[in-house]
């Protein structure tokens, strides 16, 4: 699975870099047009998280990614057949619900095949797929010094046929062992219960709501420091590549050797009580290069990315532990899928915040990081009765108890 990851996020790269110039130039939608596409295509994504995760307790899970992948590379393909505003809004919407359900089902692959070392394993995959981000992006940008209608052209096809060498790639990989599925397929074995259903856990949602807040690490890259960074009077406004280079280089370098303060269920909770503080420092950062000169800036906004780039290679090693550790086996699927609403929803919800605390000033900053800081020590509460009791409603877990 590590050369899917790799060969999926060159193709990523090579798209997300340049789909809003493509866009802008090859289909020539305006500003209000292409932010609306951007926006339904994201909403109908959300669906894809729940509905990837029921299908994958059903079916078998690489029949279901290959068709999700074919789904996706079909989308693609399909967007450069027309520069007709309704049919690339659904051909974007598709390729979003393709995408926003493989990664549910990208998790849950190495859940199943990992076991107790799943952590480990997602943070390698995590780390091939950054440098997977890194390739493509680097293809996109010499492509871009080309700037034709071809170049944009060869870059969203490069991106289809990537999709579909996963999907071959992915009929090669071995069918993991599935709880679920083995229930509902045995003849000696009848469950006693209906699987137990995320919608109906409380606790799940609470977590999968705090989840959310965590996730905003990612707008702060995507949208808070690029704006911020355009707004400041001090600022260098090549600083925010560079930044974002310093994201990527570190997740690559520092994401493994990370993932070993969480290697296990009572490890990754505990890592919630650091994570709040580093949430909390990037915060203040922020707001602190406000305070100064060119110097001052650069300094305070690159100590911010790095304490930022850290809470979200944190955030990630918790999250992969617990999401799956408050999951009963028999609905390991349905559970992720719901918690892969956290990530599709911040994207909504991740542009209003890190806007809203650059409008507020720098004290903006310093409240967006400690109401991060404030959500991680709600979490490491909200999970402690689950991790130390199993309630009686949900099955337990099926590695990592303590």
């Amino acid at each position: 699975m590590l050369w899917i990851a790799l060969i999926d996020r060159i193709g990523s790269g090579l798209w997300a870099s340049v789909s809003v110039l493509y866009f802008t130039y090859v289909t020539g939608l305006s500003v209000a047009q292409i932010g609306t596409l951007v926006a339904a295509a994201g909403a109908v994504g959300i669906a894809g998280a729940p509905l990837g995760g029921r299908l994958a307790d059903r079916l078998p899970l690489t029949h279901v990614l290959i068709a999700l992948q074919l789904l996706r590379a079909l989308a693609s393909f399909a967007l450069l057949t027309t520069d007709n505003y309704a049919l690339l809004l659904a051909f974007s919407a598709a390729g979003s619900l393709g995408d926003r359900a493989a990664n549910v089902l990208t998790k849950l692959y190495a859940t199943r095949v990992s076991g107790p070392d799943r952590v480990r394993y997602q943070a390698v995959n995590r780390t091939v797929a950054n440098a997977g981000w890194a390739v493509g992006g680097l293809v996109a940008a010499g492509a871009l010094t080309i700037g034709t209608t071809a170049a944009y052209q060869w870059l969203l096809a490069g991106d289809a046929v990537s999709f579909v060498a996963v999907a071959l790639a992915t009929a090669r990989c071995g069918e993991p062992p599935s709880a679920t599925r083995t229930i509902a397929t045995s003849k000696d074995s009848v469950p006693a219960t209906r699987p137990a259903s995320p919608w109906r856990d409380r606790t799940y949602l609470a977590y999968v709501a705090t989840e959310t807040v965590l996730f905003l690490d990612d707008a702060v890259f995507k949208v808070g420091l690029p704006l911020w960074i355009a707004h400041s009077d001090q600022a260098p406004h090549g600083l925010a590549p560079l930044l974002m280079v310093l994201n990527n280089v570190m997740v690559v370098t520092l994401q493994v050797p990370l993932a070993r303060f969480g290697a296990t269920t009572t490890a990754a909770r505990a890592l919630l009580i650091p994570l709040s503080a580093v949430f909390a420092i990037g915060g203040l950062t922020m707001a602190l290069s406000a305070t100064g000169g060119v110097v001052t800036a650069t300094l305070f906004l690159t100590a911010a990315a790095t304490a930022f780039t850290v809470a979200e290679m944190l955030h990630a090693t918790v999250s992969w532990e617990l999401s799956v550790a408050l999951a009963p086996d028999t609905a390991q699927g349905a559970y992720l899928g719901v918690h892969g609403l956290a990530q599709a929803v911040q994207r909504s919800i991740g542009p209003l915040a890190v806007t809203a605390a650059i409008a507020a000033g720098p004290l903006g900053w310093p409240l967006f990081g400690a109401t991060i800081a404030l959500t991680c020590l709600f979490q490491h509460r909200v999970v402690r009765d689950r991790l130390s009791h199993p309630a009686l409603s949900v099955p337990p877990v099926t590695v990592s108890e303590h």
